[in-house]
């Protein structure tokens, strides 16, 4: 897997989710902050309340957040580069946010009939879901 560019970051990437080594540099070299999490906001169409769940925050701490100038804790950067990788993965394999965001929203046969959305709380869920998005990539029936 390689790097994934967005198109609102002109000199920012992120690294594909599979690649731990490159995220944790990302992290510690790239400065993570609240242009990456305004971004997250702008490409999805879920609220505040489910992004403050994927991120472990209140909603009140994520909407503080994009108001203020504050630095991210560590692993705040890390969940959101992962939620952004995984973005850009199913930005790919469904041709725009809105049909992913669907997909996201979806129960599923392979998520225990739950939601994928429902998984984005933990970077391992969103690892699985990043994984299933690469095996519809080959075909499977997600």
């Amino acid at each position: 897997m390689g790097v994934t560019s967005f198109p609102k970051f002109s000199k920012s990437h992120v690294p594909a989710i599979g690649n731990d080594i490159d995220i944790l540099f990302f992290i510690k070299n790239e400065e993570v902050d609240l242009q990456y999490l305004n971004y997250l906001k702008e490409i999805t169409s879920f609220s505040d309340e489910v992004i403050a769940h994927w991120l472990d925050v209140s909603v009140k701490t994520l909407r503080n957040y994009r108001k203020s100038e504050s630095d991210l804790k560590e692993s705040l950067k890390e969940h959101l580069v992962l939620l952004l990788s995984l973005y850009q993965h199913g930005i790919d394999v469904f041709g725009n946010a809105e049909n992913f965001d669907k997909w996201l929203d979806t129960k599923n046969y392979f998520f225990d009939n739950l939601a994928p959305k429902d998984f984005l709380s933990t970077s391992s869920g969103i690892r699985f879901t990043d994984d299933r998005l690469t095996a519809m990539e080959y075909g499977d029936n997600v």
